[in-house]
């Protein structure tokens, strides 16, 4: 049985210690789980021979065990009819059948342990499986939680270069405005003494009298066309 064979190796493997030393341990769990399932199935396959096997040795050395008592029944019947030598046959036939008992009860020891070894192959893989499910789930929880953090870092750079940007904006409306006000300041200090004149004349300048003349001579090139 190949899978007997391969005892030793199930039960001294540590997923857990070659998955520490993986460099991608999510992708390595999907290729154990793959493995030890394909294990698990030929175990649970071949239990049913090894269970088999350990019946009919079991039932081989009762029925052997069985034969002997009877050769020795008969045996004791031949010497009560003073019969030595049938008594002797049955005795020749009772140590060549004590002989395959010897044989058999060692067939059978080796499908009991058989059957044990089957069913700690079959326990070790199952804990295997359920503990390589575990850090499956544990893993892609980090692997979303890692993902998550990512975009969150991104959006956290863009931010960062909309601030930027909009500083830069701010301090460009701020030189614009100084620009503004120095040449506010400027004009002020280029006013002269007539500007101050013409806006004092025109204070008290009638300025609805100037309107009306005004009116007067257009309405006189009016007429002077219309002729």
């Amino acid at each position: 049985m190949s899978i007997l064979r391969r005892f030793k190796a199930i039960m001294s493997s540590n997923v857990n210690a070659l998955l520490d030393k993986a460099e991608d341990p999510e992708k390595m769990i999907d290729q154990y789980l793959r493995d030890l399932n394909k294990d698990l199935g030929n175990v649970k396959s071949e239990t049913a021979t090894v269970m088999a096997n350990e019946q009919r040795a079991l039932r081989e050395l009762q029925e052997c065990e069985k034969e002997v008592e009877n050769m020795e029944t008969y045996a004791m019947k031949a010497l009560e009819a003073n019969d030595e030598a049938d008594a002797r046959k049955f005795l020749q036939r009772k140590a060549v059948l004590a002989e395959q008992a010897v044989e058999l009860q060692k067939a059978h020891e080796l499908a009991v342990t058989n059957s044990e070894q089957m069913r700690e192959m079959h326990d070790k893989l199952v804990g295997d499986i359920n503990e390589l499910e575990s850090r499956r789930s544990i893993l892609k929880g980090k692997a979303a939680v890692a993902k998550t953090q990512k975009k969150m870092n991104e959006m956290g750079s863009s931010l960062k270069g909309a601030a930027s940007t909009k500083s830069a904006f701010d301090q460009m409306e701020d030189k614009i405005n100084q620009s503004l006000d120095e040449a506010k300041a400027m004009a002020l200090l280029n006013k002269t003494d007539d500007d101050d004149i013409e806006n004092l004349m025109d204070k008290y300048t009638d300025k609805t009298e100037t309107e009306i003349d005004d009116e007067l001579e257009a309405l006189k090139r009016k007429m002077e066309e219309s002729k």
